[in-house]
């Protein structure tokens, strides 16, 4: 299974993954609706993992996500991976996303009802 490595230990890649099905379930969650993403605004442009302790196959985990900073075009998050049972703090993922206009495939400012909804604004 390349999942996991010899250690069975959840593979970095896996980690990943685990991340973006966080973002979009956050996403979701202050949009209030399904993402289209043929339609949707925002692309993640960096990402940063720090792994604190292995997650193992049998763990039950949790991901746990929050924006921390914020500009005009873009905003900065940060996840967690947590142990569930023990509250641990397993992985720790940074990420940049910007608003793009997707038909000119460039950054622009983020809407003024989705900083409130996103918990900022200026």
């Amino acid at each position: 299974m390349s999942d996991l490595d010899p250690f069975d230990h959840v593979n970095n890649g896996a980690q990943c993954n685990l991340f973006d099905y966080g973002r979009s379930k956050f996403f979701e969650h202050i949009f209030n609706q399904a993402i289209d993403w043929m339609t949707f605004e925002y692309v993640l442009v960096h990402v940063e993992l720090d792994f604190k302790l292995p997650v193992r196959i049998h763990d039950e985990i949790v991901c746990e996500t929050e924006v921390y900073d914020k500009g005009h075009t873009s905003f900065k998050m940060r996840q967690y991976l947590k142990n569930a049972v023990t509250n641990d703090i397993l992985t720790v993922c940074h990420s940049v996303i910007v608003c793009i206009d997707r038909e000119k495939n460039v950054p622009k400012e983020i809407p003024e009802d989705h900083r409130f909804m996103l918990g900022f604004a200026f």
